[in-house]
């Protein structure tokens, strides 16, 4: 296979994904080119118990955030409701039912948000 001089490392075992603009670990990022945003801008609400055992988890979709932002939001989000959970593919999910909270909290921060799935 022929080496072109204009290939650049896109992904190395030791620190993941690389940044094409300052070629670090996105992790350690300076010049954040690959701050992209996550999400539609309509902030949706719902609850969602299928493929979880029964539990019952809230999510949070559609938030315009890149991915420091949307987990610093999960975080703030968790500790209002008083409970765990995680951000995963530009979903916020919170363990148990806390829609209204949730709803509360997002309107206190300044979003619009919706409830989703009834």
């Amino acid at each position: 296979m022929k080496n072109s001089s204009g290939s650049s490392l896109v992904y190395s075992t030791e620190t993941g994904r690389i940044c094409p603009g300052c070629r670090q670990a996105i992790a350690q990022c300076a010049c954040k080119a690959n701050a992209v945003l996550v999400g539609d801008g309509v902030v949706r609400v719902s609850r969602q118990t299928k493929g979880r055992g029964g539990k019952c988890v809230t999510l949070v979709k559609g938030v315009a955030l890149d991915g420091a932002a949307l987990a610093a939001l999960g975080k703030r989000l968790r500790s209002a409701c008083g409970s765990g959970g995680t951000v995963k593919d530009g979903v916020i999910e919170v363990q148990g039912d806390h829609c209204d909270r949730i709803i509360e909290t997002l309107t206190g921060l300044g979003h619009h948000p919706k409830r989703a799935g009834g």
